[in-house]
């Protein structure tokens, strides 16, 4: 994540905690997390994982869409996030032997309705680009995805994963030689 990019996040916690009148401790007992991180990530000295900017975004009651919203990155947009296979958080539960847990994503669902999808791709399958009222969450099973959004291309191999507003035009192509499958999450956000 570019340095611009973390403190344009960071100021746009500090100011939304400030609004809604809430301390640093508050604001860490609401996204688990310790006092010591939040002042890390509003003094823009750490980058926090997804899964916590999702918990702090969510414990100051903004709606993804908005914050995100004007976040830029090098002057335009910041689409997406995107998590390699080797950055997903390894995590083991008492008593499960031989289970090996990975968190990929977290994502309260109050409020929202989830729709859980396996898409799969044949080598020469194409659309346009396309817009989804949905924040979409996308997990590579077997192949590479090129997925484009505008001019920009994203390639992503199988155990990537990646999550984005799907009001951006996109689209999936398969880049490979054999069908490509992926799992699909969409979480569509009720309106207040």
């Amino acid at each position: 994540m570019e340095d611009d990019v973390l403190i344009q996040i960071s100021n746009r916690i500090k100011d939304r905690r400030r609004e809604k009148n809430i301390t640093v401790q508050e604001l860490a007992i609401r996204a688990n997390v310790s006092k010591g991180l939040i002042s890390q990530i509003e003094n823009s000295r750490t980058v926090p994982s997804l899964i916590v900017l999702i918990d702090i975004i969510k414990s100051l009651e903004i709606d993804l869409n908005v914050f995100f919203k004007d976040i830029k990155y090098n002057g335009r947009n910041f689409p997406l996030l995107i998590r390699r296979k080797e950055d997903y958080e390894h995590f083991e539960k008492e008593d499960a032997a031989g289970f090996s847990y990975q968190r990929i994503f977290t994502q309260s669902i109050k409020k929202s309705t989830v729709d859980v999808v396996i898409l799969e791709l044949e080598p020469n399958a194409q659309r346009p680009q396309i817009q989804t009222e949905a924040f979409e969450y996308k997990y590579v099973i077997s192949g590479t995805i090129d997925y484009h959004f505008g001019e920009d291309v994203y390639r992503l191999k199988q155990g990537d994963s990646m999550l984005f507003d799907g009001r951006m035009p996109h689209t999936p192509k398969n880049s490979g030689r054999g069908k490509a499958s992926m799992l699909v999450i969409y979480f569509f956000e009720e309106n207040s």
